[in-house]
């Protein structure tokens, strides 16, 4: 078989980004220092006191490097996969000969272990060589496969080394002859998407219409009738490999209850919700397919509109991680998981390029700065799996309906897909930042972290600069530098922050006014002749937000939650003794920003004086009264970023508190 005709070396991106930022430069010299070598050594069941994860491990026995038998979940391999594509990001952005070498020899391991057919999945070829592709529904094996893709692809763009790219090559190719409608093969698709998207990056880099073929093949298969999942169980002989969950019969958890462009709610397991969604946009924005966007607008606004959290999580349930209903949206029993929020981020990327609009990087913000960075600790060692907004240690030991959720950030999991997943995302953050639309010569600022970036804007390169307090004052300053000393016509267009009521312009110190810009789906569009001094100094002062949500939210009604930037805050028991329930926000109190301890990389934290409600009298043995006053007690509150919560010592912690007058 032919392999497709890749360069040698990778080609040049529309943009390249090297952040330099005061606080993200902190989070992904943290993956590289600290995350990316621990994960290392947590895959090879190196930590003390962490589930051992033994995935290099199956590699190297499916390989025959070493003697042994499968150990751990049949989706093991992601995790390994995941890891060299945060690997690859990492040495994208700045050379590391010994990681990089290390990867290098990860990748002969998988090569080795690769079946001459193309076939790569170690739990397979290991438990069940006979049971190939019998049980797509749980067994985790394109959702594999897409990983491998995924990182595959990353680390030919990273290096110019096609070693893995040519393995993923041969495994999508084998993927081809399995999956489709001809006779002889098997019309199905995975219980997990994943697949989809990275076929799809496959595709892009190289140019190969069959990968975006085999891409939306699975898309459309998805909800087909009769039930592929249901002829594949019957077909087995009905055996099941998860037996709580029943993935079998249960449509709706893997989104396959009707054909995707059918579908208007977001059902079912999360992270599968939004992985299909960011392939789905994928493939709309690259063929035209107008009932694939406008699957992907009806999706995107349930979730945002109606199943979301302030925090930029979903996944209301424990039970399949799962959606619930519109407005249920319970704080306690989140489920809330890492990888959905990045998913989110996934998807809402994919929306940008679909549609340039500043609510999909609004949301996209709010997940970013929240949700993902509250799922790692701050030294980077320790991660959330489930990001509640309410907890209470001592209830939550003794209530089965709180087993989910944790109060301590763990040094691993047995089902470890959230800690490489944080790693490949931050980083990747450069990705993230920019959306240049060529064919509009505009390039669209979507996240204001601070570096130097290049683009390719009619034929030729513009070179900026961004310094960026964001985080602290939001202060940020572009310096804007053509490849041409004429200059060159085009259009700048700057997202102003759902959270910002009236942000501020300067164009080479002069204040813009409304009429000198135009402002169009949430940017403010800067259309000029660009030269080599020009600077840009935007200001989006950052008033304190009281965010209530909707009226349907009983979980949050008569509660308010408090925003700062891009931030949400809590309160811990650390700072304000036992008994959050107990305390009220008067309406109008005044805060002082940035008072009593330090918090991290530059994130004030926020005082207040409260209310604390207490009774009255002893209760003695009393469960109820009809009796009861209550005391108001004047108390100082301390509200710190969300993202630092659990950082400290062990104790209640809540993102909304009740309001009083």
């Amino acid at each position: 078989m032919t392999k497709p005709d890749v360069p040698h070396h990778p080609q040049t991106p529309v943009y390249s980004h090297k952040i330099n930022d005061p606080f993200w430069s902190h989070y992904i010299e943290l993956v590289r220092n600290v995350v990316v070598p621990y994960q290392w050594e947590a895959l090879n069941d190196r930590i003390e006191g962490a589930e051992p994860s033994r995935a290099i491990r199956n590699f190297r026995i499916a390989a025959g490097e070493e003697e042994g038998v499968h150990y751990g979940m049949v989706f093991q391999d992601s995790d390994v996969a995941k890891w060299i594509e945060a690997a690859a990001y990492l040495l994208s952005a700045k050379p590391d000969p010994e990681l990089e070498a290390l990867v290098d020899s990860v990748i002969e391991t998988i090569a080795m272990a690769q079946q001459a057919d193309g076939y790569l999945n170690t739990y397979f070829t290991l438990r069940e060589p006979g049971a190939r592709w019998t049980n797509l529904a749980e067994c985790h094996e394109l959702y594999c496969a897409g990983h491998m893709i995924e990182a595959g692809v990353a680390y030919y763009h990273a290096t110019g080394k096609r070693r893995l790219l040519d393995v993923v090559i041969r495994l999508a190719d084998h993927i081809g002859t399995v999956f489709g409608t001809d006779a002889g093969q098997l019309p199905g698709y995975d219980g997990h998407q994943e697949i989809e998207l990275a076929l799809f990056k496959l595709y892009e880099t190289t140019q190969e219409e069959k990968y975006l073929e085999l891409s939306r093949y699975f898309l459309d298969q998805r909800g087909a009738s009769p039930h592929f999942f249901v002829e594949e169980w019957e077909q087995r002989g009905r055996s099941i490999h998860f037996g709580e969950l029943d993935m079998v019969h249960r449509h709706t958890y893997s989104q396959s209850h009707l054909p995707v462009r059918e579908q208007s709610t977001a059902e079912g397991h999360a992270v599968r919700m939004v992985y299909m969604c960011a392939a789905m946009t994928d493939v709309a924005a690259e063929t035209g397919d107008t009932s694939l966007k406008e699957a992907c607008d009806r999706l995107w606004s349930n979730i945002v509109s109606k199943r979301m959290y302030i925090t930029g999580s979903i996944g209301s349930s424990a039970k399949e991680e799962a959606f619930t209903g519109d407005y249920d949206l319970p704080g306690d029993t989140a489920y809330a998981e890492t990888c959905a929020s990045i998913g989110l981020i996934f998807w809402a990327k994919r929306m940008l390029q679909l549609k340039q609009d500043s609510r999909y990087a609004d949301v996209m913000e709010r997940a970013l700065y929240n949700t993902v960075i509250s799922g790692m600790s701050l030294d980077g060692q320790r991660f959330f799996y489930v990001n509640p907004l309410e907890v209470d240690p001592e209830i939550q030991r003794v209530n089965p309906n709180y087993a989910h959720v944790r109060t301590r950030r763990q040094g691993w999991f047995g089902c470890a897909c959230c800690p490489p997943n944080i790693a490949r995302l931050l980083a990747s953050l450069d990705q993230y930042v920019y959306t240049p639309a060529v064919e509009q010569a505009t390039l669209y600022v979507q996240l204001y972290i601070g570096g130097d970036a290049e683009f390719t804007i009619k034929d030729r390169r513009v070179a900026l600069s961004m310094t960026s307090d964001y985080t602290s004052t939001g202060e940020v300053k572009l310096m804007v530098r053509p490849d041409s000393s004429e200059g060159m016509a085009f259009t700048i267009a700057l997202r102003k922050p759902d959270w910002c009521e009236n942000a501020e312009l300067w164009i080479n110190g002069k204040k813009t006014e409304p009429s000198e810009f135009t402002y169009e789906s949430g940017y403010m569009k800067v259309t000029r002749t660009w030269k080599g001094s020009d600077e840009i100094l935007l200001h989006f002062p950052m008033e304190l937000l009281r965010m209530k949500g909707h009226e349907y939210i009983k979980s949050t009604f008569g509660k308010v939650a408090i925003q700062r930037g891009p931030f949400m805050y809590c309160l811990e028991e650390v700072d304000n003794g036992r008994g959050l329930h107990r305390i009220q926000l008067p309406q109008y109190a005044p805060f002082s920003i940035g008072s009593g301890e330090k918090m991290p990389l530059g994130v004030p934290a926020l005082t207040t004086m409260g209310q604390r409600m207490v009774s009255q009298g002893d209760w003695g043995t009393h469960l109820y009264r009809s009796d009861v006053q209550w005391d108001i007690h004047p108390t100082e509150l301390r509200f710190i970023p969300y993202f630092t919560w659990a950082n400290r010592d062990e104790g209640e912690m809540s993102v909304w508190i009740r309001e009083c007058e």
